[in-house]
């Protein structure tokens, strides 16, 4: 069922019922009774109203449903109570649903629709945002999926305290999303500006996904199906002697790949017909979830996180795509790092890349901090890291993603300290000289296999796999 049919003949139909699987919902919590802690005139008759105008009891509704036939616990908004406000009696539903989560061991989803803290209820609803927080470290620390969906409108301490601070974060396209309030914004701000709606929110890396609602509970039923505790239970687990979605090539074949020089490799690491990371990706994963954006206004194209099955085992990614990397996609990176560490998934990172990006808005972006924070989290991770190098791999901008001790690279691949046109530059040497200091900075297959940078040399598997479309499908959402 779609938001359109949903709605149809005027009944409007909460978004959160549109999203959960037909027929799931279990609500709990209702109970919760409203107070009055700022002694408002006439409150009391307006919650009554409310709710004779709303068919609810609260601005949230919590319940146990299924999202593509996975478990979850829900805090769904009732926009038609007191515009999907937030009291204190909502703060104590909204609290215990999380705890239900924990103990169950399954993922909250909130689907929002919220103008924000309620006025009616003061500073006591103020502090919400405060009890809010404290229920998602909550969750965080004990390694429980959160998954949040804004609609229209999703603003305020809604939008500041439970759906931006969630694992992953999915825009109906077209909604109103925004600290500020349509009432609260300075005198002679554009009203529509996209800076306030879910495309602003989307261009800018503070939302994974963007589109319809039937498109939201599609990607949101992949993330559910990745990463529930439960599911995750089921399956075989990795351990880092596990092969994973890495095996060596043969010996034979390692051979063949130490005939080229140093300039041959990097020539053929960056001919057009190499095999890219989206194929490696293909081959390796099945249903996909991609994230999006550093969280902090940034977002790079050329590169791809996410988290993707590969033979019964959800497995972080971390993709570079042949670009330089900026310092927004080592923030990326760096934040699957941190989600997979709280899940407990293996990561592979595919290195492509001719170097980080270093132009001044790189450098005013803080990239070298960016590196700096990457390279920490691979060094510290918790959970398995591989890493292959499928093409160009220079300088910092490409070790960053390799996992130490744990490293192998594409028979195309090559790893160095700096391209061997920049490295003849550094030592001031000629145009002619370039191939030979190719030769000189061991960057081959054969030399860093031989010199123990690299295990040894992997491919994809010869015949990629499309991921499945639809409920459950890829989770990219990818409009670039």
């Amino acid at each position: 069922m779609g938001i359109e049919q949903a709605e149809a003949g005027g009944a409007s139909t909460a978004l959160y019922r549109v999203i959960a699987d037909r027929g799931s919902l279990m609500p709990f919590g209702g109970e919760t009774e409203h107070g009055n802690p700022s002694d408002w005139p006439g409150y009391a008759a307006e919650l009554e109203r409310a709710r004779l105008t709303s068919g609810a009891r609260h601005a949230v509704t919590t319940a146990r449903v299924t999202i593509s036939g996975e478990r979850c616990v829900l805090i769904g908004f009732e926009f038609a109570f007191l515009g999907g406000s937030l009291g204190t009696a909502e703060g104590a539903m909204i609290g215990r649903a999380f705890a239900a989560a924990i103990a169950e061991r399954v993922p909250v989803v909130c689907v929002a629709a919220s103008g924000g803290m309620r006025m009616q209820e003061g500073t006591s609803a103020l502090t919400q945002m405060q009890s809010v927080a404290a229920s998602v470290g909550s969750v965080r620390r004990a390694g429980i999926p959160f998954a949040a969906v804004a609609g229209d409108p999703t603003t305020g301490g809604v939008w500041a305290s439970l759906v931006a601070a969630a694992d992953v974060a999915l825009g109906v396209d077209g909604a109103r999303i925004s600290f500020s309030g349509s009432r609260t914004r300075p005198a002679g701000a554009d009203p529509r500006s996209a800076d306030y709606y879910a495309a602003g929110k989307w261009q800018h890396g503070f939302l994974d996904v963007l589109g319809s609602a039937d498109d939201v509970r599609g990607q949101l039923g992949a993330f559910v199906t990745l990463l529930s505790p439960r599911a995750r239970a089921d399956r075989e687990r990795y351990h880092p002697g596990a092969a994973g979605p890495v095996r060596p090539d043969s010996e034979d074949a390692g051979r063949a790949h130490g005939q080229r020089d140093g300039w041959q490799q990097v020539l053929a690491a960056r001919q057009p017909g190499r095999v890219a990371s989206d194929r490696w990706l293909a081959s390796c994963f099945g249903t996909r979830f991609e994230i999006r954006g550093d969280r902090a206004g940034g977002v790079d194209h050329g590169i791809r996180c996410g988290f993707g099955l590969n033979g019964g085992q959800t497995f972080g990614y971390i993709a570079q795509s042949g670009q330089a990397t900026t310092g927004a996609g080592y923030r990326t990176a760096t934040r699957l790092i941190g989600l997979a560490e709280r899940f407990g998934c293996p990561v592979l990172t595919l290195i492509d890349t001719p170097g980080a990006a270093s132009g001044p808005a790189d450098e005013a972006s803080g990239i070298g901090t960016a590196i700096a924070e990457l390279l920490v989290a691979v060094a510290s991770c918790s959970v398995p890291i591989t890493s292959v190098v499928t093409g160009e791999g220079v300088s910092g901008g490409a070790i960053a993603l390799g996992a130490p001790g744990n490293l192998w690279i594409a028979p195309d691949g090559y790893l160095s300290v700096a391209a061997p046109e920049l490295a003849a530059s550094i030592l001031k040497r000629g145009p002619d000289d370039i191939a030979e200091i190719a030769s000189l900075l061991r960057l081959t297959p054969a030399d860093l296999t031989a010199r123990g940078i690299v295990r040894g040399v992997t491919s994809p598997p010869a015949e990629s796999r499309p991921a499945p479309q639809g409920p459950g499908g890829t989770g990219t959402a990818d409009r670039r």
